[in-house]
């Protein structure tokens, strides 16, 4: 008699809240959502198959391509003196028909 297997939902590891840092709330990331995408800044150093891996693992979803953008930090000045703002990295996430994520809730 075999027995089904059953896949078990991805665990939840430290290192996923500190890959996913916070949804990104903006008109556009909003219309997009019309699309089954979210928006989330996420890690510099991150990559796509951990963004996957913890977007999956910490909402439950199926996640089916992971687009990501780097925003180069702006020169500004303040009293007089240069400095750079640091640099931002944005994921557009795909999911899968059917699965949804409220970003107004936390996690």
């Amino acid at each position: 008699m075999a027995k089904a297997l059953k896949t078990a939902p991805a665990a939840i590891d430290l290192k996923h809240y500190d890959i996913i840092v916070k949804p990104v709330i903006t008109e556009k990331s909003t219309l997009v959502s019309e699309f089954n995408q979210v928006v989330f800044k996420v890690a510099n150093t991150a990559s796509k198959p951990e963004i996957k891996a913890a977007v999956e693992a910490l909402f439950s979803v199926k996640v089916m391509a992971v687009n990501t953008m780097i925003q180069k930090g702006k020169s500004k000045r303040w009293k007089g003196r240069p400095y750079t703002r640091a640099d931002k990295k944005k994921a557009v996430v795909t999911l899968a028909e059917g699965d949804r994520i409220d970003v107004t809730t936390g996690i």
